[in-house]
């Protein structure tokens, strides 16, 4: 009987230690930003069918213009780089190097774009019929792949801003558990691990929901609230920690 009651008792998944947890997050973390991408893209092809179909690539053209210029207006200094615009050019520019120069996709387009010639192989005539009908679609997935590059550029730069935000809800929330402390207030572990669960949620909300974008939009109208969010949770987990550990 001992031996069926342990056999039946459910078992519970091993915890991951601190490298575990770390190449977790790490993957969350890619796979965040990839979904991200690929979402974009898909926005900006579904909007070249049915809600800008006369833009065609000029719609993601100007989104590219649109953020550098806020970077150049709005984007002065930064605790991470001494030039905030320098450093989000630069980091599109070896996104597109590395995405796809590197990789040659560059080079078969300028070879799928180039006019057929006597005696070309028919490998190539079947994949340029394929190819001219997509060209579009194509350029403006590059384009809106260096646009997420200077969005992503632009959230590094901002991370200090959470920074400063969650250190206002740390100070707060510790400030509320004192009162609670000496005032004899009561704990709420239901409020402490729902809050909790949404510290997270609220950082990376920012990443995909600015990445995924299909308009252009200043990164501040983003940024700020889901920074607000985030210390509104801090604070709230904070001052719902237990009042003796």
């Amino acid at each position: 009987m001992a031996q069926a009651a342990s056999t039946s008792a459910p078992r519970h998944p091993a915890e991951r230690g601190i490298v575990g947890e770390t190449f977790h997050v790490i993957i969350q973390t890619l796979t965040l930003l990839l979904a991200a991408l690929l979402f974009s893209i898909l926005v900006e092809w579904g909007g070249m069918v049915f809600f800008w179909p006369d833009e065609g690539t000029a719609h993601s053209r100007d989104m590219l213009a649109a953020e550098l210029t806020y970077l150049n207006e709005d984007f002065k200094r930064s605790i991470v780089t001494t030039s905030p615009t320098l450093f989000a050019k630069r980091f599109a520019d070896n996104f597109y190097h590395y995405g796809f120069e590197k990789t040659g996709f560059v080079k078969f387009m300028a070879w799928m774009k180039a006019p057929p010639f006597t005696g070309d192989n028919r490998i190539r005539m079947s994949l340029r019929k394929i190819y001219m009908p997509l060209s579009e679609y194509l350029v403006a997935a590059m384009t809106v792949s260096q646009v997420f590059a200077v969005r992503m550029a632009v959230l590094t730069l901002a991370m200090p801003v959470f920074l400063l935000f969650g250190l206002v809800g740390v100070t707060d929330g510790l400030v509320q558990r004192d009162l609670r402390r000496w005032g004899g207030g009561r704990e709420s572990s239901f409020v402490y691990h729902h809050a909790k669960r949404f510290i997270l949620p609220a950082v990376l909300g920012t990443w995909f929901v600015y990445l995924s974008m299909p308009v252009s939009v200043h990164p501040n109208y983003v940024i700020l609230p889901f920074a607000v969010l985030f210390a509104v949770a801090v604070a709230i987990t904070s001052s719902t920690f237990k009042k003796y550990l």
